[in-house]
């Protein structure tokens, strides 16, 4: 099963290398951005593409039947040119751009330090150079803060300061170290989740336990392992029967799954390994999300590389799971499972949820939306994060609240110029005050719309009925109204990738809008 892994990842080998700009005799010799060195679209690199590196370089390294790239030397002189690409564009202090010029992206900064890293010791590379820049790129992430509690960028960090300790053979870094690992740890939540912006996102959780795994590898740090036993078993509710995982019903909607920490923690807690043999079940099957984009091919390539180079051998049988309801009210998920069903419910998005039945996806549902004309046509939607009514019956469960406008600002010609003055002016000294403006406007927040939903699941039997009910003063500004399978209202990196859950036809509910009586509400049912 473990060939699976590395399959998949090789096949995104030859897109990772077509991002590359391979001609040692260009000016932007090493740049993975093909937006930048080859369209010229863009007027900056991206630091983060310099990740790519590093599945490149475990391709390089490790003797996968069939694997072409193994031992070339064309791969390995590619790997030494993109490492050289991110210290030569980045900034003086070592930090890089990722979506606006001067940014100084923490998250960037720290993947492609962690890549570059990795891709020379794995190498055995010797360049002044490289380690020069990896001081400077070490030295920058301890002493910068980004706004927002991204547990994942926050792990991520130790992991580059405990490795750059060891790599550049210095002390300098301890200290800070050691207080960032405190506040990683501080932020994993008693139901064992780690906090990512609003709250428990699994699939994101999911790398996180893959860094501090690394990271306890390293340094064998009891608190590290006690928090990681609890972050997997926690991590362990939300493979799906199928093996799939995560969706919109977590907080940042995102299907990532990261298996190389399950297996380095396969080690001594087993139940890990059960995580991931489930979740091989649906990569088996063609349940993999697709994340072969320009910007984020490289996480799950390296980490279904790491994945396939820690496969533990010895694997027990996946236990059946027993039936019953498992609450996370801090989460604000609830999972159930009866009769051959499961049920994973968004209780703090609304009631947003996925429904299973015998291994099969019955139902992805994110909630009711309407497209709503004001001076401008405007989106509302019921699956925002927020703090809804709810009641937990053994056999009824009830959520209600207000809807919420959907996030959709877009980029235009001027804000793109608006952006790019504020940063080349007095943007550049304070990017992350830019960069929490950014994330108040695409990601975190609420407001409200002039709509209320009630929504209720109830069991008969082996069957799920769903009812939803939605009023308004005035139906008449609603030119559409629906529900689907896979919509989210909020930029997340990681997030609005294909799955192959999502083949569910939308569910129009524009011609009942149109019958419907000023104060009167729109009433859907349907048996699951």
């Amino acid at each position: 099963m473990k060939e699976l892994f590395a399959q998949n990842a090789l096949a995104q080998v030859p897109k990772i290398l077509t991002l590359q700009d391979r001609n040692p005799h260009s000016a932007t010799y090493g740049c993975f951005d093909r937006n930048f060195w080859h369209y010229k679209i863009i007027d900056f690199p991206s630091g983060m593409s310099q990740e790519f590196v590093w599945p490149l370089a475990l391709a390089y390294t490790l003797p996968i039947e069939g694997n072409r790239y193994f031992q070339q030397p064309a791969i390995r002189e590619w790997v030494e040119a993109g490492i050289l690409y991110a210290a030569r564009s980045a900034h003086p202090d070592g930090s890089c751009d990722d979506y606006f010029p001067f940014e100084k992206a923490a998250g960037a900064a720290a993947f492609t330090l962690l890549a570059c890293m990795e891709s020379y010791r794995i190498l055995g590379l010797e360049n002044a150079e490289m380690r020069a820049f990896f001081a400077r790129r070490a030295s920058w992430l301890a002493a910068h803060h980004e706004s927002g509690r991204l547990s994942n960028h926050a792990a991520l960090t130790v992991l580059c300061l405990e490795l750059a300790g060891r790599l550049l053979n210095t002390t300098q870094f301890d200290a800070l170290k050691e207080s960032r690992l405190a506040t990683v740890l501080s932020w994993q939540n008693e139901e064992g989740w780690f906090q990512e912006y609003e709250g428990a996102d699994p699939g994101y959780h999911t790398l996180t336990i893959g860094l501090l795994a690394q990271l306890l590898e390293l340094t064998e740090r009891a608190e590290i392992r006690s928090a990681l036993e609890r972050a997997i078993q926690f991590a362990a509710e939300f493979i799906h029967p199928d093996g799939s995982f995560g969706g919109e019903y977590t907080s940042r909607n995102t299907y990532n799954y990261f298996p190389h920490g399950f297996e380095i923690a396969g080690k001594w807690f087993p139940q890990a390994l059960e995580i991931n043999d489930r979740f091989l079940g649906g990569l088996q099957t063609g349940l993999a999300p697709c994340y072969a984009d320009d910007h984020i091919i490289g996480h799950h390539t390296w980490s279904y590389l790491l994945a396939y180079q820690h496969f533990a051998a010895g694997r027990p049988v996946p236990s059946p799971r027993p039936d019953g309801r498992v609450h996370f009210p801090n989460a604000g998920i609830l999972v159930e499972r009866r009769a051959g069903t499961v049920l994973y419910l968004a209780l703090n998005k609304g009631g947003v949820f996925k429904f299973f039945r015998d291994g099969k996806l019955v139902a992805s549902d994110t909630q009711l939306s309407l497209q709503v004309q004001q001076k401008k046509l405007r989106n509302a939607v019921a699956h925002l994060v927020g703090n809804y009514a709810f009641t937990l019956g053994e056999d009824e469960i009830t959520l209600s609240g207000r809807m919420g406008w959907a996030k959709a600002k877009g980029m235009t010609t001027f804000n793109l110029l608006v952006l790019r003055a504020i940063m080349f002016c007095g943007g550049r000294f304070n990017p992350d005050l830019v960069r929490k403006l950014l994330q108040k406007l695409l990601i975190t927040g609420k407001s409200n719309a002039p709509f209320t939903f009630r929504r209720t699941l109830k069991w008969e039997g082996n069957k799920l009925n769903v009812s939803d009910e939605v009023t308004g003063e005035s139906w008449e500004p609603v030119r559409a109204a629906g529900i689907g399978a896979s919509q989210t209202s909020i930029y997340v990196v990681m997030s609005r990738t294909y799955q192959p859950g999502q083949l569910q036809p939308w569910l129009d509910l524009t011609s009942q809008i149109k019958e419907l009586a000023p104060g009167a509400a729109l009433c859907v049912q349907r048996e699951l």
